[in-house]
């Protein structure tokens, strides 16, 4: 993250190829900050872009004691697509879709390439988000916030941007009950391994699953239902053909 009010002290590799006279083709080459001693980035770990704090990288090349960055937490400190989805307990590719609510997108700063929003934005966001004290279920006898007939379609949204959703992830976006999340994730993941398995009729139920992106702890129990509706509509399918 970029601590507050550092944002016009950031570096990227081709300005610290710059500050020291090296020619951007042997800065990538020889990595010198890989070199031990040399300033973490402030990216968050494993960004493909990254981004140093001008303070400390100036200090390291005139070989002056590197100075500790604040510490993290302030309100106005900004956070990066990754940080931001972990603030919100999600993966990184939901950021992607919540970033265009409007309570997001006007606090917006692309920073070196690299979009960061405010640390204080990101837990408003978090505090208004539908069904965030749901994560656990919904006390007995309360409705679904979500009305039944809507919730396939809640749902599907979340599975497009995250394919590993989880349980408890839909429950805390949408303020569904477990039983509910988990059927409607089931049935969702089960028809778009049987839909992958019609068009690519080679692939196993298995690896259908690994290539929409479900993860492992679920893929058993999708792929044997999937594996069984496949089965029973090859036999339909057969029995018609012989009709």
């Amino acid at each position: 993250m970029i601590r507050h009010g550092r944002e016009h002290l950031v570096r990227t590799r081709e300005q610290l190829a710059q500050d020291i006279g090296m020619p951007m083709g042997t800065f990538r080459n020889k990595k010198p900050y890989t070199a031990e001693g040399f300033p973490a980035p402030v990216s968050s770990e494993g960004a493909r872009v990254l981004l140093w704090d001008g303070e400390q990288t100036a200090a390291y090349f005139t070989s002056r004691p590197v100075p500790a960055l604040p510490a993290p937490g302030a309100p106005g400190d900004l956070l990066d697509r990754q940080e931001a989805a972990a603030v919100l307990n999600v993966a990184p590719r939901s950021w992607d879709t919540y970033k265009s609510d409007p309570r997001l997108s006007p606090h917006l700063v692309v920073i070196g390439g690299v979009e960061h929003w405010p640390r204080s934005v990101v837990q408003a966001f978090q505090d208004s988000r539908p069904g965030k004290q749901a994560a656990t279920g919904r006390p007995k006898g309360r409705p679904d916030a979500v009305p039944r007939g809507e919730v396939y379609g809640k749902v599907a949204a979340l599975l497009e941007a995250d394919p590993a959703v989880t349980i408890a992830a839909v429950c805390a976006e949408l303020g569904v009950a477990p039983a509910t999340a988990q059927r409607a994730l089931s049935q969702l993941r089960r028809e778009h391994i049987e839909l992958l398995m019609g068009v690519q009729p080679l692939l196993t139920a298995d690896q259908a699953a690994a290539r929409l992106g479900y993860p492992a702890a679920v893929r058993g129990r999708t792929r044997s239902s999937a594996v069984t509706t496949t089965n029973d509509t090859n036999t339909d399918t057969r029995r018609e053909s012989h009709a």
